[in-house]
């Protein structure tokens, strides 16, 4: 008998079926390393139940369908009557239910729980990173309501809740809550104080309708949003329900849902107000003040999302190498696969690193901590979602040919890679952000270069990018012109003093040496060949 055409080899098992927490000791050594020793077994135990359902076939399978069947906007009733609901694949809803279900959006006023739910968004994104976005913003309103303690009294138990409750129905009825945001409108972009929707003040102390559009509104079907609109005093913070405590449906006329390059699953609106009921929250005059604290949390969510997406794509290369044999041998073998993979390895560890700090530094929560927060976050927003892109891109070429195919997955993963460097503010923003942190808050640079101080003299490629680095900021000429090179040196300052005081010599070798030292080229697949790359590809290589 002939020999089938169609036998199978040399094609690597799915990476599937395992435990996406364990299998990243980036990850678990953070929390250790960051996590209070009494909350440490049951901080592994949650995690880790969380990672083996994010690395199921079911949770990937749900990715599947959910960005394979994008959300369907539907305006009116079959009878004409307005309705504004959009209707998703089940797939979201279990994604999202799993999530909710896991403290994904409770955070606040838990021991650790900044730092336990940074790592549990990290896990479980990777199976798919669309719906993040509204945990993301439900976990980040909580601190912008606390500034209407009545506001906070009510919605805070809601969006704490680990009830996932779709529907659009009067939130008192409702046993969780999500959330989500508006503040960009056509005419201005990232410049909200352009913003020309209006708010009239009613009879009723801080109740207002308002009047006007937003560009970009997230996740259209939440229960309530946090806006910016202008009102007497200017612009200012409002919460607009989705649905009135009479039941009836407060006006939010979605007028189309944006056709996004990636974030699929997940719905992105175009919405207008027409005497549409909202609460100030804040002061008025007040708005980027009050909605600030929820940006500084969205911005750290794009830090972990990012994060998240470069171990994926990380994962995924190196386990095919793993198991694919190409001329002679193991890919992961030869020596410049090898490099490349230690390279993407280095940068998704020093990712994963520098966001658990930032989530440590909430739960920290004194004043210097939250000086460093101040200029740490848009620091990290910039540099590490510029990353995400190259990573996830060069991940999806050491698969070859496969890799361009979508049913390896990896092209999705590309075409979320950039969005997190768009959200809460491009890399323009955030480095701006950073100088105005720099010349409003002197303790806010204090506070980084003192996070930095304890590497000195760990490494002398280090120590020469701090003493680079301090020239620089010395030197305010034409500094903003420069700053995202800047930015990009304190980024990469930060992540390497992480690295040489908690990651192995051999990854802080590879990161101080290439990054810091000048041995670097413009790709990945550049660290210089003495390295210990062995041992670097070794520690990040996820097991079955």
């Amino acid at each position: 008998m002939a020999a089938s055409t169609h036998t199978v080899t040399n094609q690597p098992p799915p990476l599937v079926g395992y435990d996406v927490y364990t299998a990243d000791r980036a990850l678990t050594e953070g929390v250790e390393r960051h996590l209070d020793p009494a909350l440490l077994d049951e901080a592994h135990t949650e995690l880790s139940e969380l990672g083996r359902a994010a690395g199921s076939a079911q949770a990937q399978e749900w990715g599947v369908l959910a960005n394979g069947n994008s959300p369907v906007l539907r305006t009116h009733d079959r009878y004409g009557h307005r309705v504004d609901e959009v209707d998703f694949h089940p797939a979201w809803d279990r994604l999202l239910g799993h999530a909710v279900s896991a403290g994904l959006t409770a955070a606040w006023s838990r021991p650790g729980g900044h730092l336990r739910r940074a790592a549990g968004f990290l896990v479980w994104t990777q199976a798919e990173a669309g719906h993040g976005c509204p945990l993301s913003m439900t976990h980040a309103a909580v601190p912008a309501l606390r500034r209407e303690p009545e506001l906070a009294a009510f919605w805070e138990p809601l969006l704490t809740s680990r009830t996932y409750d779709p529907g659009l129905r009067p939130a008192a009825e409702k046993a969780g809550a999500l959330f989500g945001m508006g503040m960009t409108e056509k005419q201005g972009g990232s410049d909200v104080r352009a913003n020309t929707t209006r708010a009239e003040p009613l009879a009723e102390a801080g109740t207002y309708l308002l009047t006007g559009h937003k560009w970009f509104c997230s996740a259209p079907m939440s229960d309530g949003f946090l806006v910016l609109a202008q009102a007497p005093e200017g612009l200012s913070c409002f919460l607009v329900p989705r649905v009135l405590e009479d039941g009836g449906r407060n006006p939010f006329a979605i007028q189309r849902l944006k056709d996004k390059l990636g974030n699929r699953s997940n719905a992105s609106g175009e919405v207008e107000f027409d005497g549409t009921w909202a609460r100030r929250v804040g002061d008025e005059g007040r708005g980027v003040r009050t909605i600030i604290d929820m940006v500084a949390a969205t911005r750290l969510d794009c830090v972990l999302g990012s994060a998240a997406t470069m171990r994926q794509a990380t994962a995924q290369a190196l386990h095919h190498a793993a198991h694919r044999s190409a001329f002679g041998g193991l890919l992961a073998d030869k020596p410049l696969m090898r490099n490349v993979l230690a390279d993407l390895a280095v940068e998704s560890e020093a990712a994963t690193t520098l966001a658990l700090r930032l989530a440590a530094a909430y739960d920290d929560g004194s004043e210097a901590e939250q000086a460093f927060l101040r200029i740490a976050v848009p620091v990290a927003k910039y540099w590490v979602t510029k990353r995400c892109t190259a990573v996830a891109a060069e991940a999806l070429e050491c698969l070859g040919g496969n890799g361009y195919v979508e049913e390896s997955g990896m092209p999705r993963l590309l075409r979320e890679s950039p969005l997190n460097s768009l959200w809460e503010g491009s890399g323009n923003v955030q480095a701006l952000d950073v100088l105005r942190a720099m010349g409003r808050e002197p303790a806010a640079l204090d506070a980084f270069l003192s996070e930095v101080g304890p590497a000195r003299g760990a490494d002398h490629r280090l120590d020469g990018a701090v003493k680079q680095l301090l020239t620089e900021l010395a030197d305010l000429d034409g500094i903003e012109g420069r700053a995202r090179r800047l930015v990009e040196r304190m980024a990469l300052v930060l992540q390497g003093s992480l690295l040489v005081r908690f990651a192995p010599p051999e990854v802080a070798d590879a990161f101080c040496a290439s990054r810091l030292g000048g041995d670097w080229g413009h790709a990945f697949g550049t660290l210089p060949h003495t390295l210990d790359l062995g041992a670097v590809v070794e520690r990040a290589t996820p097991r079955l």
